[in-house]
């Protein structure tokens, strides 16, 4: 019993940890696909480049400046939570939440 509860917490552990590092490594892929349309690669330079661009040893020119993270995240999630909050004010559920969700957002 003791050694199938220990397995399952590798498992568990594994798994969440899995999830985090794709999250950084598809930020990785987002800032390097950015940087090959600035420099408008095309074809071969740009398979180069993004095999470079992906390896452990680079750093993205936005991470060298000092940004972190993309600027509009936040304010997307500010705005998520500005219309869950008024749609939780509201009472929606249901279709008419999810109608209004979506008009919020685009808005």
């Amino acid at each position: 019993m003791k050694k199938l509860m220990l397995v399952l917490c590798f498992g568990f552990a594994f798994v969440a940890s899995s999830s985090v590092m794709a999250g950084s490594q598809q930020n990785k892929m987002k800032g390097c696909n950015a940087e090959s349309k600035e420099a408008g690669l095309k074809g071969d330079e740009r398979k180069v480049f993004m095999k470079k661009c992906l390896s452990k040893g680079y750093v993205l020119k936005a991470q060298a400046a000092g940004a972190s993270a993309p600027i509009a995240a936040p304010a997307q999630q500010d705005k998520m939570k500005s219309c869950n909050a008024d749609a939780k004010t509201k009472g929606l559920k249901g279709d008419e939440r999810k109608s209004f969700m979506t008009s919020c957002l685009k808005g």
